[in-house]
């Protein structure tokens, strides 16, 4: 018996149903890679951001998640360059999918017992999205924002339902509008950690924020 088509499963009907040691033998999600390109690159490298905004209340198989991954990939690494962005999948699948495995050989009336103790065995995983919650995320550089647009457009496809892809007004990954990061960054307010920032207060114990502000020095 194949997979059943995601259509059977595109609408969140029932509660979350994770794997736990109530729910044993689920299956591996197919898409184990949640982060690709340059995941390293510092916060003043990757000022771009773009979103691929889900529009509907639905689920997400695993193996649409995984499709959506390596067609925004294989886009942006042929048309710019395997260096020049960072992906994140911002969803996850934890819900698990049940289907009640029946015979349909010839014969099989005598050998099966119908809907008699229905709960289908577990097959796959998804994820449950909420409308307007993003699914797939990109920053990159200015230069690149066409690429990155055309990349989502590409990815959208491989959802069921209506996506958005939307231009972020803020700096990468952070929480800040470009201006409140390049105002904050100019004054010594805040320090780089990784694809995001950490605030420098005057308040807290003096030590630690003597280390800090000695980091920043060093950096």
């Amino acid at each position: 018996m194949g997979r059943r088509p995601a259509r059977c499963y595109r609408y969140c009907k029932n509660k979350p149903y994770p794997k736990s040691r109530y729910n044993r033998g689920v299956p591996d999600p197919k898409i184990r890679i949640f982060d690709l390109g340059r995941k390293k690159a510092n916060v003043d490298d990757f000022p771009f951001c773009c979103h691929l905004v889900s529009n509907e209340y639905e689920q997400l198989s695993s193996e649409a998640l995984e499709a959506a991954r390596i067609c925004a990939n294989k886009y942006v690494v042929k048309t710019s360059g395997k260096d020049s962005f960072h992906l994140r999948v911002r969803v996850h699948p934890h819900h698990t999918i049940r289907a009640h495995k029946t015979l349909s050989c010839a014969g099989a009336d005598r050998l099966s017992s119908g809907m008699r103790g229905a709960w289908g065995s577990a097959i796959g995983k998804v994820a449950r999205v909420n409308i307007g919650q993003v699914i797939l995320s990109i920053r990159c550089k200015d230069s690149n924002k066409a690429v990155v647009m055309e990349a989502f457009r590409r990815a959208q496809y491989k959802f069921p339902g209506r996506q958005k892809i939307i231009v972020s007004k803020k700096w990468g990954f952070t929480d800040l509008t470009r201006e409140e990061y390049t105002s904050q960054r100019d004054a010594g307010l805040m320090m780089q950690d990784g694809c995001y920032v950490q605030f420098l207060t005057p308040h807290g114990p003096l030590e630690d924020n003597l280390r800090a502000l000695a980091r920043v020095a060093a950096a």
